[in-house]
């Protein structure tokens, strides 16, 4: 079974959110009239001026001892738009539903606003029902009343635990960072490269281990016609954990004028298996394809094992193209006297440096003048660094955006022997220790109390009790997240652990975070899940700088189970149209395969309270279903007649019996239920009846299929939780409804508070 890493331990509910369903954020340019918020909430500067422009349009109506009762009333609440907790004072967090014209009000303050100001109420609402509340106090403010008393204003100003580190990145009890994920492509085979040509196109490929690269658009719709298949030349096999394949690709630095990329990948040459680095060219007709016959191979190297092929390859600040080879595998480098790695005169187990600029006559790439044992006797002159086991995913640091401190830094994870992983900076020259030690600590002893070693130790390493394969990533240096600049994002590929590193600038020290998908109510924002499939492969930038990892449920290069993340802070975005930019037009020939998300949040779970209702006599087993097929409702003549109010679950396509579309039974029919206020106490309630313990989803739009056969029994059912069966609960009355079946609700129960693949 496929597992997925997600973190749902208790519900939260610190939750800010804009009116347009996005997280708040720091506005560029100071606020003049909701100064209040200038530091950190929901508006930019063209919304107070719009706010201010209205508050003198009321006041104007207004003499002076008018304006000095009520002027601060009027500006509290047109001001509480710009609250980073708009989207609840305005009752806004279910996008189908209309937002309040005012915000919701504590009591007390409601009482002495509707006292002193309540002739100011038709001014700043539009809406028939506050107008027609107005003369009665209490109405009134009945109607202005939150479901959560916690959000009303003024008293959220004052709540610290709503307003402590409120713009900060979350963390749970354990200090583990809570972080959001927005789904970008699905259905690859081991996707273990995405990249970009640096085009201004913003377009990025995503290479399969099998040898396919597919092209996206900026809108992550994907060509239909891969631009790269070199699938008869790879080397792979459906094994899970195989590590030959497809292993790496970058683009030159000059792509828009030479239209050249260099990839990296497993070949066999008659007994022996190589890995092979080499150069193409992308067609002149067509953008979006290679021209496949335009390969020239630039290097090759003997593997003696399948494992350890290294795989990244990437250019780096300086221009020249950085390769990153395995030890050549097996266990313990085991290859001559020092091992592969420590070998100078060996291309395995090192960070290899060479220039391929100009190379179009001549030597396919020559040396850099500067690489550091250009002039030692008996090394290979392309290599860079040496000591490393099998470096999986290296990536370089833009720099801070303003500052440009870290520009250059390139980070690598190298994956670990028998007890540690470690994240190392590579630097010109130096000995990364393998196999003389492993992570801090001393694998091969005698080598490693060699006074000769001068080894450059990781910044950060972990033991395998956390997870036995690190993948690198990148350090965030985008726009649309400001607070996770400069944080060193990567993963574990066996574990499926997120993790973050944070340079102490005191310290020199790198600062270890966990990351945590957002539990609660944190990824409460449309298009954000919590969730993901636990092998991560490899991380991503985009053109922007916005970061991205792959993963997948089966780590084979044949599984079509690969799923592309987006990472995204849930506390705090860019201000608006500061991150924006205009992506050049690409000219496609191929058909285009619109993105269609598959991924689905972990729902906030409702834990059923107990009850002495016993369930319906057919258990879960008894009640499996063929693909499509209700469960039968008519057998022998003998069989009873359902009670009013029993349920069952239809239209789940792979016929699980934990969910589907809600089918009631009631007055002597069949018949199904509308979404309209559908929410996770009405699917307790079903699921409680069909026997299990959590409603884990209440699910809307028809999303097990529509029950057009049947007739709409229930409309606008709002439940307590505790209830025995739907018509318990409020509802417009048996057969009653304003709605289609394009509306019918369902569920998603289950026995553990997560949603199973």
């Amino acid at each position: 079974r496929r597992r997925r890493r997600n973190v749902l331990r208790a519900p939260v509910f610190l939750h800010p959110q804009c009116l347009d369903f996005k997280p708040p954020f720091k506005p560029q340019d100071d606020l003049q009239f909701c100064a209040m918020y200038r530091n950190f909430g929901c508006c930019d500067s063209a919304k107070d001026k719009e706010l201010m422009a209205k508050f003198y349009k009321i006041m104007d109506n207004f003499d002076y001892y008018g304006y000095a009762s009520c002027a601060g009333y009027v500006q509290d609440l047109l001001c509480q738009e710009c609250s980073p907790y708009a989207a609840h004072l305005f009752d806004a967090e279910d996008p189908s539903t209309p937002i309040r014209t005012l915000p919701g009000l504590c009591p007390d303050y409601c009482s002495q606003f509707w006292l002193k100001c309540r002739s100011t109420i038709t001014l700043l609402s539009d809406d028939p029902q506050l107008a027609e509340a107005e003369p009665d106090q209490d109405r009134f403010c009945q109607h202005l009343e939150l479901e959560d008393p916690d959000y009303c204003y003024p008293h959220l100003v004052s709540n610290e635990q709503l307003t402590q580190n409120l713009g900060r990145v979350r963390a749970d009890p354990e200090g583990c960072l809570q972080l959001c994920l927005e789904e970008i492509a699905n259905g690859l085979r081991n996707p273990l490269a995405m990249v970009y040509a640096n085009d201004g196109t913003h377009r990025f490929f995503i290479a399969e281990q099998v040898g396919l690269v597919w092209t996206y658009l900026p809108d992550r719709s994907k060509l239909e016609k891969p631009f790269l298949n070199i699938t008869k030349a790879v080397l792979t096999s459906p094994w899970e954990g195989d590590e030959r394949g497809f292993l790496g690709m970058t683009f030159h630095p000059n792509y828009k004028y030479n239209r050249k990329l260099y990839v990296y990948y497993s070949v066999e040459i008659g007994f022996d298996e190589r890995i092979r680095i080499s150069e193409f060219r992308v067609s002149p007709s067509d953008m979006n394809v290679v021209d496949h016959g335009s390969e020239r191979i630039i290097l090759e190297v003997d593997e003696p094992a399948s494992n350890h092929n290294g795989g990244m390859v990437m250019f780096a600040d300086d221009g020249y193209l950085y390769i990153f080879t395995g030890d050549g595998g097996m266990a313990g480098d085991p290859f001559g006297k020092y091992g592969n790695s420590q070998n100078k005169s060996a291309l395995l187990g090192k960070v290899l440096r060479i220039d391929v600029d100009d190379n179009d006559r001549g030597p396919l790439y020559r040396i850099p003048s500067d690489n550091p044992f250009v002039h030692e006797r008996g090394a290979r002159p392309e290599v860079y660094a040496y000591g490393v086991r099998n470096m999986w995913r290296c990536s370089v640091d833009r720099g801070d955006p303003l500052t440009k401190e870290g520009k250059g830094r390139i980070f690598c994870g190298d994956v670990g022997q028998n007890k540690f992983e470690e994240i190392d900076i590579i630097e010109k020259g130096r000995n990364y220790g393998w196999r003389a030690k492993e992570g801090f600590s001393c694998y091969d002893k005698k080598l490693c109390t060699n006074s000769s070693l001068d080894d450059v130790l990781p910044i950060y390493a972990y033991p395998h009790k956390m997870g036995k394969s690190v993948t690198g990533g990148y350090v965030y240096r985008g726009c649309e997240y400001p607070n996770l600049n400069g944080m060193y994002i990567f993963g574990d590929f066996m574990s499926g652990r997120m993790m973050s590193l944070q340079e102490n600038k005191n310290t020199g020290q790198w600062d270890y975070h966990e990351i945590c998908m957002g539990m609660g109510l944190t990824c409460a924002f449309p298009g954000l899940i919590n969730n993901y499939y636990q092998y991560i492969i490899s991380f991503a930038e985009d053109e922007a700088g916005e970061l991205y990892f792959m993963s997948t449920g089966v780590p084979s290069a044949t599984s079509p189970t690969g799923v592309v993340y987006k990472l995204v802070d849930p506390s705090r975005r860019a201000p608006p149209r500061q991150c924006h930019y205009d992506p050049l037009p690409v000219r496609v020939k191929s058909k285009l395969i619109k993105f269609k998300p598959k991924e689905k949040a972990a729902a906030v779970t409702t834990t059923l309270p107990p009850t002495t209702t016993k369930p319906p006599r057919h258990t879960r087993r008894k009640n499996r279903r063929k693909k499509g097929k209700h469960r039968s409702e008519s057998g022998s003549a003998s069989a009873a007649v359902p009670q009013n109010g029993v349920v069952r679950l239809a239209g789940d396509e792979q016929g699980r019996d934990d969910r589907g579309r809600v089918e009631i039974f009631a007055n002597g029919e069949w018949g199904t239920v509308c979404d309209d206020l559908w929410n996770t106490k009405n699917a307790a309630v079903v699921c409680r009846q069909l026997g299990f313990r959590f409603a884990l989803k209440a699910s809307k739009h028809s999303e097990f299929g529509e029950g057009k056969s049947l007739r709409i029994l229930l409309d606008d059912v709002q439940c307590e939780g505790t209830e025995e069966s739907l018509l318990g609960c409020q509802h417009t009355g048996v057969g009653m409804h304003n709605c289609a079946h394009y509306e019918d609700a369902g569920v998603i129960c289950g026995n553990s508070d997560y949603v199973d693949a």
